[in-house]
């Protein structure tokens, strides 16, 4: 952590050079590291709303052979506080399931 600030600190102020960072655990970073001057400005991206997960939950499976039963909209709504990542996993899951299933029948 200590490299990463006196990189931080060496920088010039050179409107050329924008440095960017992520992290899932916004919570748990070092006080230092957002300090003006070093990582100072934040954007945080929401999870998304309940209409939203169900487009994505659209997408990741638009591919696949899926049941005209299937409700992405109660899935959505059991599927809060997951993100993008998480809800494409839940589409990548469901199909192997399905296709070991089929696979064993």
């Amino acid at each position: 952590m200590l490299e990463l600030l006196n990189q931080l600190d060496g920088f010039s102020s050179d409107e050329r050079i924008k440095v960017i960072a992520a992290t899932n655990r916004a919570d748990i970073l070092d006080p230092a590291l957002m300090r003006s001057g070093r990582l100072d400005r934040k954007i945080e991206f929401p999870h998304p709303t309940e209409e939203a997960r169900a487009r994505i939950l659209q997408i990741h499976s638009r591919k696949m052979n899926v049941h005209p039963d299937v409700n992405f909209e109660e899935l959505a709504r059991s599927t809060d506080d997951f993100n993008g990542a998480q809800l494409k996993a839940v589409c990548v899951e469901a199909g192997m399931l399905a296709l070991r299933r089929d696979a064993t029948e």
